[in-house]
């Protein structure tokens, strides 16, 4: 039987099974970790399926922590000053909510980040940082 096993570039693979995915306690706090199904590849943030193939084989693996900024939005509520929420589409392929460090306005759609902590100790989300500086066309 042929089982197809995903997209291999040399990255650090984990234990390969979904028990320990979940689990946040990782010695390094500058490491984001996901999941790669073994059957098709796909990569994905906290799952316990694949989306994809529905497939429970999945593997740990740690990202490089770059990525691009897909969406984010300004949040007044529940918070004493303004913060930005984010989803970042990191650079394996998968996407995580996070916040991005910076003025709220001045996170826009396809802006590069790093990560900079993968717990944020208030909210538990990963933080980034800025890679670039941000760039506007005047208008």
């Amino acid at each position: 039987m042929y089982h197809h096993s995903g997209h291999h570039s040399g990255r650090q693979q984990g234990t390969g099974t979904a028990t320990g995915v979940l689990d946040h306690a990782t010695p390094d706090k500058e490491t984001l970790v996901y999941q790669r199904c073994t059957w098709c590849g796909t990569a994905m943030y906290h799952r316990l399926l694949c989306p994809v193939c529905q497939g429970s084989d999945l593997r740990t693996e740690r990202s490089e922590g770059t990525g691009t900024v897909r969406h984010s939005t300004v949040v007044h509520r529940n918070t004493p000053a303004a913060r930005n929420i984010s989803l970042i589409e990191m650079a394996e392929g998968f996407v995580v909510r996070g916040r991005v460090m910076g003025p709220p306005v001045g996170i826009h759609s396809g802006d590069r980040v790093r990560l900079s902590t993968a717990k944020d100790p208030v909210r538990g989300e990963p933080v980034f940082q800025l890679l670039d500086e941000p760039y506007r066309p005047w208008s």
